[in-house]
């Protein structure tokens, strides 16, 4: 295990679960967010920063979980940010999901002043944080990625170096892509066979062992049928994520229609007021399309 203090950075949805891990696995931390309250991450031993730079002055290894590349950028880049204050041979860690060419922007920056720099973007959204259970995706040196496995597989069940830095946050844009997809495959077929008249929990119980069943499908279809729309992952940072990928695309000369279809979707579904459910919400679209709700009979 990583014996120095590790700087947590961001106390969110899915920061929070994380780091209160982190301290039951026995880690030292120093945490801080801008924005959040974290006084219950105090409460349970974690060392209070006022600062970004203050957090990273005091750590051998800085662990970020932001909402998005400009507010990563700020963190780590910015007035009183972790560059500001971290010493030479100190790891950074990004597990935010951002953009890959903002990830070897970072990166880069942070390798002139003698810092190591991994992307590790997670997915599994607020339950598998909370679980410990996270798949993490890792971009980086693969020295470095070995010298904080340790840390990253007390959050984690799958931790994964996919390539140099950068590929962590293309492997999640990968996901992201797979999973609104799905999420929206699942809505179509669930609101035909509602409309059809056969009860969803049924059609639920018939096919999830099948070929059409996936992880997405058991995790979000009982959310559908409960009418339960409590954010595990916003349809707002799918939003995000989307068009990270679809940027990503688009500079690459990489065209990803389905991607844009669906981002249409997510597009209409904030405008509907959805912009905070999790993002099985997707099913609402198709009900006001059909005039119906995929609910449990």
């Amino acid at each position: 295990m990583f014996e120095g203090k590790i700087g947590f950075i961001g106390i969110g949805i899915m920061g929070r679960p994380m780091a209160k891990n982190l301290l039951k696995a026995g880690c030292k931390l120093v945490v801080y967010d801008k924005f959040a309250q974290f006084d219950d991450i105090v409460s349970l031993g974690a060392e209070k920063a006022a600062s970004n730079k203050e957090a990273a002055s005091k750590c051998d290894l800085i662990i970020t979980m932001l909402p998005n590349s400009p507010h990563v950028k700020e963190a780590i880049l910015g007035q009183d940010g972790v560059a500001e204050g971290v010493k030479s041979g100190a790891i950074v860690v990004d597990m935010s999901s951002i953009a890959p060419a903002a990830a070897q922007e970072i990166g880069a920056a942070l390798k002139a002043k003698g810092v190591s720099f991994l992307d590790a973007p997670v997915s599994g959204g607020e339950p598998k944080a909370i679980e410990g259970t996270l798949a993490i995706m890792v971009g980086g040196d693969q020295q470095i990625f070995d010298k904080v496995k340790p840390v990253l597989e007390k959050m984690g069940s799958s931790v994964v170096r996919v390539g140099d830095i950068g590929a962590g946050n293309v492997t999640k844009l990968s996901n992201q892509i797979i999973v609104a997809l799905n999420i929206a495959a699942v809505s179509e077929a669930f609101t035909l066979a509602t409309k059809a008249g056969v009860d969803p929990q049924q059609v639920f119980d018939a096919i999830k062992g099948g070929l059409a069943g996936s992880t997405v499908m058991n995790a979000k279809v009982p959310m559908m049928l409960d009418g339960n729309f409590k954010p595990g992952f916003r349809i707002e940072l799918h939003i995000k994520d989307l068009q990270n990928a679809l940027d990503t695309a688009h500079e690459l000369g990489v065209p990803i229609p389905l991607t844009a279809s669906i981002m249409e979707t997510l597009q209409g579904l904030k405008i509907d007021g959805h912009a905070a459910s999790d993002h099985s919400a997707i099913v609402r679209h198709y009900e006001k399309l059909a005039k119906t709700e995929v609910r449990k009979k």
